[in-house]
């Protein structure tokens, strides 16, 4: 049995859980792997005025979400209990989705390859001198990682894709990286899931923009529309493209016919004479000339108004 001060802990982060859950309605579920302290308290201070920050073990975490949703007959946070594997928190917000994600992915801090790890990301060591003297050519030769003898140090000849996302880092390729001073990671906390007002959703929908919503939803009208017209079914979408069509239909006949209507004038008279349009437009052009000639005729009258009766020579 748990002593009392233990019981005590529990029910006081019991009661902060479930405070913020009844004052917040957004909430990010984060991944913590590798992040450090130092790091916790400078995402802590960065989203201080409008967040909160709230880890634990996901027993205690589960249990208090289940109790509270049963307490207040709101089931909606029961949403992420499903997603709280690992090693995860819960950062409750009121400020803007995308600005406090944004200030939460700035806090990234390199790391070191350690011999076990599952690596976050794909590693590359880029061609070059590598500083090291030529007795380490043979470890090089152990990681198949094409080399030459240059003024005096080991040059890697092409880039080598030394380590794939999900591979675990071996022993050879973490010494390597330590001996090329490289840090190929970076640890922060990983945004997994976002709860907005009893909605679930990927991270990544916060990146489609407005300018992306327009384009999906014109996409999908135009294939309604394009459906539609192949179907001979009418919809708001397709009765502006059929009364298109219809009336370039109906111009067509009026063309081939002696039947006309107003509109169908002015190209019956083009296909008519073509160069008459043609003359229109220099005609058009030449009829300008003399008005701008008439407006620019003012010019020497303001030269006469400048005259005072005296020169600078006088």
């Amino acid at each position: 049995m748990p002593s009392a001060r233990a019981l005590d802990k529990k029910e006081k982060y019991d009661a902060k859980l479930c405070e913020y859950l009844d004052t917040y309605d957004r909430a990010f579920l984060v991944h913590a792997d590798n992040v450090g302290s130092k790091q916790f308290m400078d995402i802590r201070a960065a989203v201080r005025d409008h967040s909160k920050i709230l880890m634990g073990k996901n027993t205690m975490m589960r249990r208090s979400i289940r109790l509270y949703c049963e307490r207040t007959g709101n089931d909606q946070w029961l949403q992420l209990l499903d997603h709280m594997i690992g090693n995860v928190g819960l950062i409750f917000t009121k400020g803007d989705l995308n600005e406090v994600r944004k200030v939460i992915n700035e806090f990234k801090v390199g790391a070191p390859a350690r011999v076990g790890l599952v690596a976050p990301n794909d590693v590359t060591i880029p061609a070059g001198n590598t500083g090291m003297d030529p007795s380490q050519t043979s470890f090089f030769q152990v990681l198949n990682i094409p080399t030459k003898i240059n003024k005096g140090s080991v040059e890697i000849t092409a880039d080598v894709h030394l380590i794939k996302t999900g591979d675990k880092v071996g022993a050879s390729e973490a010494t390597l990286l330590s001996k090329l001073g490289i840090k190929p990671f970076s640890y922060g906390l990983i945004i997994q899931q976002v709860y907005d007002n009893g909605s679930l959703y990927d991270p990544k929908v916060l990146d489609i923009t407005d300018d992306d919503l327009g384009g999906y939803i014109t996409s999908g009208l135009r294939n309604i529309a394009a459906a539609c017209l192949e179907l001979n079914f009418p919809t708001i979408a397709s009765v502006p493209h059929s009364l298109i069509n219809g009336y370039k239909n109906v111009l067509a006949i009026a063309v081939e016919t002696d039947y006309s209507f107003p509109l169908a004038e002015k190209v019956k008279a083009y296909l008519a004479d073509p160069s008459a349009f043609a003359a229109a437009a220099p005609a058009a052009a030449g009829g300008d000339a003399p008005a701008a000639a008439a407006a620019a005729a003012p010019e020497p009258e303001e030269e006469e108004d400048e005259d005072m009766g005296f020169s600078l020579f006088d």
